[in-house]
């Protein structure tokens, strides 16, 4: 139904105006008690998807990634669709625009997005309002799991950078369950410092002394880009051994342009979707190989089925999250991928 009739629909529209009507809908849904028929046809527990990472018990190891509910506003509805853990941002300590209009491209030969946001969103505090209600009940009684995804914001001096993400990371402590270091996104200006090494090193470990002030101790995990070389994948290898960070996200968007089909293919931001499919693949396998399975990894780029998240965990991801294939494919694909793992 979703690929016959809602999404030909919906791609008829500006994707970014269509992103937050499709939010409106949802919303409104939900509140006239559909949530529970949303649950009904979506969700699925079994003991055999139920995963314990860095940590956290997953009830599932399917999850939404960052950029998709940037403010926090739907996870809560979105949790209905039988997400395993939904993750809100990129967060940045101060509210901002981000790029100009238009900045979001569907290339629909390619099964593709191309953005250029530019870490859009309210500002960290506007997201722990939104977080609120549901931070006074235990991990393990929540309904979702919450991953808080952290950024600097776009006029931040490079002797700032760190202050943005300690700032980000100390309003959202007590309200999420995790946090994602967000060092890798292609469509924020001046990003070239968050891909040295001996910053990144100086960075996680800024965090992680920030982290041990706290009672509870929450995981910290890096977004890396799809793009890394094999020295630089060693390099990431060697950063996660020094620091002891809790796990990786492999990978963000892509800005390279490999045989793109569709118009639009030239457009400046990240590219999500289908083309990155076998390159974060190979992106996974190579960390876990070499790495000899020493830390955790959530897979993510271009899951458009079951046999594209399979694939992610037998590389070597311990769990897998969707964003253009949820677009492309709709909700069903959460359960069907979790169908695939029972079965597997």
């Amino acid at each position: 139904m979703y690929k016959l009739l809602i999404r030909p629909l919906l791609f008829l529209f500006d994707p970014e105006k269509v992103h937050y009507f499709t939010f409106s809908i949802i919303r409104f849904l939900t509140k006239i008690g559909l949530g529970g028929i949303f649950r009904s046809l979506y969700q699925i527990k079994n003991p055999k998807l139920e995963r314990e990472v860095f940590g956290i018990k997953f009830p599932n190891p399917v999850g939404l990634a960052a950029g998709f509910d940037k403010n926090a506003v739907l996870f809560k509805e979105l949790s209905n669709f039988g997400f395993g853990f939904i993750e809100i941002g990129t967060v940045t300590p101060k509210a901002q625009e981000g790029n100009p209009k238009k900045r979001l491209f569907r290339l629909k030969k390619d099964q593709a997005i191309i953005n250029r946001m530019g870490f859009n969103n309210e500002g960290v505090l506007a997201a722990v309002e939104k977080l609120k209600d549901i931070s006074s009940a235990p991990l393990r009684d929540r309904k979702i799991i919450i991953g808080g995804n952290i950024g600097k914001n776009t006029q931040t001096l490079p002797e700032n950078y760190t202050q943005d993400y300690l700032e980000c990371f100390n309003e959202l402590h007590p309200y999420v369950d995790y946090f994602v270091l967000n060092v890798s996104c292609p469509n924020v200006s001046s990003h070239a410092k968050l891909n040295d090494k001996d910053y990144l090193e100086e960075l996680i470990l800024e965090v992680q002394k920030a982290n041990r002030i706290f009672d509870v101790q929450k995981p910290i995990l890096l977004k890396i880009a799809p793009d890394l070389n094999n020295l630089q994948l060693d390099e990431i290898i060697e950063l996660v051994a020094t620091t002891k960070i809790d796990g990786i996200i492999a990978s963000n968007t892509s800005v390279t342009r490999n045989n793109l089909v569709s118009e639009n293919k030239k457009e400046m931001g990240g590219l999500s979707g289908k083309p990155l499919t076998e390159k974060s693949t190979e992106v996974i396998r190579y960390l876990h190989n070499n790495s000899k399975g020493a830390f955790p990894i959530i897979g993510v780029g271009g899951i458009h089925s079951e046999k594209d998240a399979l694939e992610k965990l037998a590389a070597g991801a311990s769990l897998v999250q969707i964003f253009t294939g949820f677009i492309y494919e709709g909700p069903g694909l959460i359960k069907r991928i979790n169908k695939a793992i029972i079965n597997a």
